[in-house]
């Protein structure tokens, strides 16, 4: 076996001039795990160049691949990936992963954005205040998910109302409202990365539903999930392909 000659042109495509270790080390591993990643599974699906890099960055970090994600950042800022739009797939991590598995990306994206001479910080991009993150979150919320956020509202019990109004105000408001990336491409990062974490399908399938709300179908979706396989392997890939079936 060797690596054929697509899988060669969208590495270099990604990683011009790179030389892998790997094919030094392990070169078995690296002709298989090439053939696949950057032949067959590239061709499968419709997703463009940038909008795949994106999702991949979002899983790498709910699955906490630190060194893979500065690998596939250097990739994704050579294709066309912007600086504000990396930081956007950070900062949304934040409330789906947690600040403690962010921590460590936020650092290694400042890095290699300043090792390209990038200034930071860069432009900010919010749109809230103190006094509208909740009320313009509850209305992106609603946006997307339409009559199930009043539900969640009613059926939440006193004790626990506050986290719904966290997620309005904080999760939404604070981060989805934000410049920098549409809603599209945001809907399809916390799809991207709620199934990289695993074991989270219940908030998945909302996700798939607010996806296909906004547009997101369900071929965008497994074309999603077939260009994360690589990363995050056959078991949550497989969890996901059914949580999206039985959304139909």
């Amino acid at each position: 076996m060797s690596v054929s000659e697509t899988a060669n042109k969208n590495h270099e495509e990604l990683f011009p001039n790179h030389k892998s270790t790997l094919k030094v080390t392990d070169p078995e591993l690296v002709e298989i795990f090439d053939n696949f990643a950057f032949d067959e599974v590239l061709s499968y699906g419709i997703l463009d160049t940038r909008t795949r890099l994106m999702v991949i960055l979002g899983s790498m970090i709910a699955s906490q691949a630190l060194a893979e994600y500065k690998v596939m950042l250097d990739g994704a800022l050579n294709v066309g990936v912007t600086p504000i739009e990396v930081k956007e797939i950070v900062y949304q991590a934040v409330p789906y992963v947690g600040i403690a598995k962010v921590f460590d990306f936020i650092h290694a994206t400042n890095e290699i954005l300043e090792s390209r001479g990038i200034k930071l910080p860069l432009e900010g991009q919010s749109t809230t205040s103190s006094e509208t993150r909740f009320e313009k979150g509850f209305e992106l919320q609603k946006s997307i998910f339409g009559e199930m956020i009043d539900k969640m509202y009613k059926d939440s019990p006193a004790n626990q109302l506050h986290i719904q109004k966290y997620l309005s105000a904080n999760c939404f408001g604070d981060y989805l409202t934000r410049k920098g990336l549409d809603i599209k491409t945001r809907e399809l990062l916390t799809f991207s990365m709620i199934l990289s974490l695993g074991g989270c399908e219940p908030q998945l399938k909302g996700h798939i539903q607010g996806n296909l709300n906004v547009g997101n179908d369900k071929e965008v979706l497994l074309s999603t999930v077939t260009q994360l396989l690589p990363y995050v392997g056959y078991p949550r890939t497989l969890n996901a392909i059914r949580c999206i079936n039985e959304a139909e």
